[in-house]
């Protein structure tokens, strides 16, 4: 974990210094524009979500301290925390509590969701939309989040605190839109370079994050399912986390590190506080246990199987009609 973080922090910020002090711009500099992206993706799935949940090493502050990785890539570490830790992985696919899977904009992830005419189309043109989630992230969705979880009572803070949080998540963003744009024009590079280069750093990073989650759990065989007239789900929490999850390309070792982890869904769901480079030596167990008790152990075996199954499922979602009232 160490050495990956090492690795990837690395490819974050070196390529972005090499920009500002070699003044390389053209095909190069967007070369490496589209690498920190990668990096951006890769410090993201590999290291500050371990670190968000507690599992990246034994000390606590450990894990505060690397799990603000998230803010040096222009993000919330408190945001993130409820939408992913309390939201998703509590209510994973329930489409009125699971944010990252409520409609976004003309994009429908669950039967659940609001029909519209376009959605029949979706399977072509959702990958825009996905590289701009991390800029959308970046200028707006924290500060969204922040008024929203306010609103449903996921954010507990006092006023006196939520009012740091957002003095807090302000200042973040605005430092990093200063170092990322503001330096290199401060320092004689093309404004129209610097951000092409931004918008390709979100639009590779954008689309990685969002392809990687997308694949472990929107995806055919996942259930979605909706709460009964008193609020209960059917399953176990176990059980339903077996039934919305699904693993890709475990055999494939390179991939698993970078994704860090996030090919096995399926362990990392059931054990979120454990490390992702033990999942390979978890899952062989988990299969077999799931075997012997008839819970399903969903899986597909290559990234390209996952890939194609899910465009598969946004073309079938996007000629559904909603199943019941639009949720979100």
């Amino acid at each position: 974990m160490v050495l990956k973080t090492i690795i990837l922090l690395s490819g974050y910020i070196l390529p972005f210094v090499a920009i500002v002090t070699f003044r390389i711009e053209g095909i190069a500099g967007y070369a490496l524009w589209a690498f920190i992206g990668v990096c951006t993706a890769g410090i993201g799935m590999s290291v500050m979500h371990d670190a968000n949940h507690g599992a990246y090493s034994k000390k606590q502050s450990v894990n505060d301290w690397i799990g603000y990785s998230l803010n040096l890539l222009g993000g919330s570490t408190f945001n993130w925390k409820l939408q992913h830790n309390i939201l998703h992985h509590t209510y994973t696919n329930i489409a009125s509590h699971d944010e990252d899977i409520k409609d976004r904009a003309i994009l429908k992830f669950s039967p659940h969701g609001r029909h519209k005419g376009i959605q029949k189309f979706q399977h072509i043109y959702a990958v825009i939309f996905y590289g701009i989630i991390t800029l959308y992230w970046v200028l707006a969705k924290d500060l969204v989040q922040f008024i929203v979880f306010k609103k449903l009572g996921v954010n507990k803070n006092s006023p006196s605190e939520n009012l740091q949080l957002l003095a807090r998540i302000t200042i973040n963003k605005i430092l990093y839109l200063a170092v990322v744009i503001g330096l290199p024009i401060y320092l004689g590079m093309s404004v129209g370079f610097v951000i092409w280069g931004f918008l390709l750093m979100h639009f590779v990073a954008g689309i990685i994050l969002t392809l990687v989650f997308q694949m472990a759990h929107t995806v055919e065989g996942t259930t979605h399912p909706m709460p009964d007239e008193n609020g209960v789900i059917e399953n176990d929490w176990a059980i339903h986390q077996m039934n919305t999850t699904v693993n890709f390309s475990r055999d494939n070792a390179i991939l698993g590190w970078y994704l860090g982890g996030l090919n096995y869904q399926v362990e990392h769901h059931l054990f979120p506080k454990i490390c992702h480079v033990h999942y390979p030596a978890i899952a062989n167990i988990v299969e077999q246990t799931a075997k012997e008790y008839g819970v399903p152990y969903l899986e597909n075996k290559t990234f390209g199987l996952a890939l194609a199954s899910h465009f598969r499922l946004l073309r079938q979602l996007g000629h559904l009609p909603s199943l019941n009232e639009a949720i979100g």
